[in-house]
């Protein structure tokens, strides 16, 4: 049985295992990144991988051809969709946790608001990762919400 050796980057010399993706020394990429490119429909692929983030725009492509056939729209299409339903019992639990500790005065009512505004601004933060790696073309897979919209996405 072969043992699994450690790399090393070509860039920077780091040793990594094998199965690394990235160098953790200096960030290059170790495997090829896929990228669209082209036209689907009258947009570039990655204007309407960009566009999808914006949930409209997501449900639109997932229904009308040529966009429901791309696997990189569909890809995002499904990952917006299940980002804005993740984001959607988050915020379901933040009020149900908000109900049930408004009686404690003045602490809860702070600590509530300052949780919903880390989850609220981290989100943001994320959703615009999103957008922004759709507009380069990369396939950017968030844990879970990713394997979904991998599923959801035919090869090829």
């Amino acid at each position: 049985m072969p043992e699994n050796m450690p790399l090393s980057c070509p860039d920077c010399a780091a040793p990594m295992p094998d199965t690394a993706a990235y160098c953790p020394g200096c960030g290059r990429a170790m495997r090829p990144v896929e990228r669209a490119q082209g036209m689907v429909g009258i947009l570039p692929e990655t204007l309407a991988g960009g566009l999808a983030y914006f949930l409209l725009p997501a449900i639109v492509f997932l229904l009308v051809e040529p966009y429901n056939k791309s696997r990189f729209v569909r890809f995002h299409s499904f990952q917006i969709l299940g980002f804005c339903l993740a984001g959607l019992v988050i915020g379901a639990t933040l009020r149900v946790v908000g109900f049930l500790l408004f009686f404690i005065p003045l602490v809860a009512p702070l600590l509530l608001l300052l949780v919903s505004m880390v989850v609220g601004l981290a989100f943001f933060a994320v959703w615009v990762v999103l957008v922004l790696k759709a507009l380069q073309g990369e396939m950017f897979k968030l844990p879970l919400l990713g394997d979904f919209a991998e599923r959801h996405t035919p090869v090829g």
